[in-house]
């Protein structure tokens, strides 16, 4: 079923940068405009139909994925199957007119008990409908480790990818879960790792980064 969650903004100034900033790194302001986000499919293991949801921030500078069925383990009560979660989401973002915007960095965390021996990786990539994929960032945490895990994904200014202007292509999003056993003992313990909402700090966070785009043309700014 597609979800769409509005976030209006409170005033802003409006943004004057000149058309041919949108051939450099320049970042102007959110746009004073409200966001939409069209959640358009969701799949894979670790975000059952239902089980996932977007909200855009008042100041239109991030969305927040939240999870509510996102948990890899291994060990006890554990399925074969179940060491690796992933979820695929495909969004599309309607922004304003005269902008367009990219994912500069991007905030993992959920939680997480794993135990010594174990070790669990999160690994997650985007890319714009028609376009190249970014290439996957993973990040490993080494048991012992009974509490909150968060990771940061940061790209460069001379890397960040904008959608196209004046084009609404859908957003995708690979994000996934995986547990290894390693050496510790599977059949009296269990090892587990979430990237859910059970708190509001157990979320994924993409923060954008806004571009005037230029005027189309036959028209003026």
């Amino acid at each position: 079923m597609l979800n769409s969650i509005a976030a209006t903004l409170l005033a802003f100034s409006a943004v004057t940068a000149p058309a041919s900033a949108a051939q450099g790194p320049h970042f102007p302001d959110p746009p004073p405009d409200k966001i939409v986000i069209d959640v358009v499919t969701v799949n894979g293991s670790g975000c059952p139909q239902g089980s996932a949801a977007v909200a855009v921030s008042t100041d239109n500078t991030k969305f927040t994925v939240t999870y509510s069925d996102y948990l890899a383990q291994v060990g006890v009560g554990a399925k074969p199957t179940d060491f690796r979660k992933n979820c695929q989401l495909s969004l599309v973002v309607h922004v304003p007119s005269g902008f367009t915007y990219a994912i500069a960095q991007t905030d993992y965390r959920g939680y997480a008990n794993i135990k010594k021996g174990a070790s669990f990786t999160e690994k997650a990539n985007y890319y714009f409908q028609g376009m190249s994929q970014t290439i996957p960032v993973s990040h490993k945490f080494d048991g012992p480790k009974d509490d909150n895990w968060q990771s940061t994904d940061k790209i460069g200014v001379d890397q960040v990818v904008y959608a196209p202007c004046g084009e609404e292509r859908n957003f995708n999003i690979n994000t996934e879960l995986r547990v290894d056993a390693g050496t510790s003992n599977t059949k009296e313990t269990t090892s587990f790792a979430t990237m859910d909402s059970t708190d509001t700090d157990y979320s994924t966070v993409y923060h954008f980064h806004w571009q005037t785009c230029p005027p189309k043309p036959g028209t003026t700014r």
